[in-house]
């Protein structure tokens, strides 16, 4: 009984300190974290007083509490001055000391919106917090950084706190150009990029539905789907798993680099690059749930005897944008979430097609123009078939109901 209440209680700290952290990043104070603003800052000094009070290891040699930051410039126009944020735990096994783990996620956000910021309310200035996208997959990293350094690893693991992904992917690009060059002043970092084994990614982890968490990834080395599934049974989690590695969060630059990647999600939603992003919407037992399926896997792919291979998987959801001619305004769960065959809508935008026709965030589409839609790739070939200003049925599943609705196609945004 003692046992089962020390997890418990320990449990409820972990949560607690997840909770702490998504208050203070996705705080008004911090305006949303825009890279360069003094938001972009405190956020950064927080996450570095988290890491020092671990004791881990700063990257850069001699500069104690700057020795966590890896400075970067971006920018052509404007030129912006940021950082990654970095910490290494040495692993324990000497057979594997010249090997790692990049365990990540981004700490950056939108600011203020407006126009151009990515944004989906760019005519309103206000700040968006960021809660789930990203201080949600900040607050597991810690509390990974903080479980690892309490039981160790064999091999080293880095965890990484990226800058400027929003801007595109700009700071996990720049770590790895600078792991690239070598220039001598990581002496906390084992050997350059070849060390790198993989790279475990965390964005949009604070909204766990129906026991789910996507994980992508799972092709780019042959044991990762067996890993991630064994580890799901484990940790009694419902897991999606897509094979490649592509997508709009840091792990893209990895997998880029031909290093195997995992990228753990619990997908989208209403709140999306919004002021509406707060901490209270977040799903904090979903987040625990998140952290426990994290530690686990990570342990298995510290342990492993010999490094994962890597496989080139070529990306599912490369059929281009491009050469789509409409638009039915939503954004559809390419993480395959939903355990009903289709495609769930994740995010109907309002006053586009589907919304006007009645289709609602949550509905799983199953049919476009009486032709099946299974998952994502059946559904960009449907929409490559049909022609602006004509009117199409919908046919979707809502709850337990089905329903079909006359959607009338608005041409693509080239």
């Amino acid at each position: 009984m003692l046992v089962v209440a020390f997890a418990v209680a320990a449990e409820a700290q972990r949560q607690e300190a997840m909770k702490q952290t998504v208050a203070y990043l996705a705080s008004q104070e911090l305006g949303g974290r825009y890279p360069a603003t003094a938001g972009d800052t405190l956020a950064s000094e927080y996450i570095v007083k988290q890491l020092r009070s671990l004791k881990l290891k700063p990257v850069v040699k001699g500069k104690k509490k700057k020795g966590f930051y890896h400075d970067f410039t971006y920018g052509k126009e404007v030129e912006r001055a940021t950082h990654n944020i970095i910490a290494v735990l040495k692993g324990t096994d000497k057979r594997l000391k010249n090997e790692y783990i990049v365990v990540g996620s981004h700490y950056d956000h939108l600011g203020l919106g407006g126009k151009g910021s990515g944004s989906r309310r760019p005519d309103t200035l206000a700040v968006h917090p960021g809660a789930d996208d990203n201080a949600s997959g900040d607050a597991v990293v810690l509390e990974l950084a903080r479980h690892f350094k309490e039981v160790g690893s064999p091999r080293n693991i880095i965890f990484a706190f990226f800058g400027a992904e929003e801007q595109g992917l700009i700071g996990s690009k720049q770590f790895l150009e600078w792991m690239e060059k070598g220039d001598g002043r990581r002496i906390n970092l084992p050997a350059g990029k070849d060390g790198m084994v993989a790279m475990v990614n965390l964005d949009m982890v604070g909204r766990m539905r129906d026991n789910a968490l996507s994980v992508a990834g799972t092709g780019t080395s042959s044991e990762f789907k067996a890993m991630a599934e064994q580890t799901a049974a484990q940790t009694h989690l419902n897991i999606s798993c897509t094979p490649d590695g592509y997508g709009p969060s840091d792990h893209a630059s990895f997998v880029a680099a031909e290093i195997p990647v995992l990228f753990l999600t619990t997908g989208g939603h209403m709140e999306y690059h919004t002021p509406d992003d707060v901490p209270a919407t977040l799903n904090y037992d979903g987040m625990q749930q998140t952290l426990d399926f994290t530690k686990e896997l990570i342990a298995r792919l510290a342990s492993m005897p010999t490094r994962p291979d890597y496989i080139n998987v070529p990306s599912s959801q490369r059929m281009s944008h491009a050469n789509l001619k409409v638009t039915l305004g939503l954004m559809p769960d390419v993480m395959g979430q939903s355990r009903i065959p289709g495609l769930r809508a994740d995010i109907v935008v309002a006053g586009k097609p589907a919304h006007n026709a009645g289709i609602r965030s949550g509905d799983i589409i199953q049919e476009i123009d009486g032709k099946p839609v299974n998952d994502m790739n059946g559904y960009m070939e449907r929409l490559s078939e049909l022609e602006p200003g004509t009117t199409i049925p919908v046919k979707v599943l809502r709850g337990e109901k089905i329903m079909t609705f006359q959607v009338h196609l608005s041409p693509a945004k080239k």
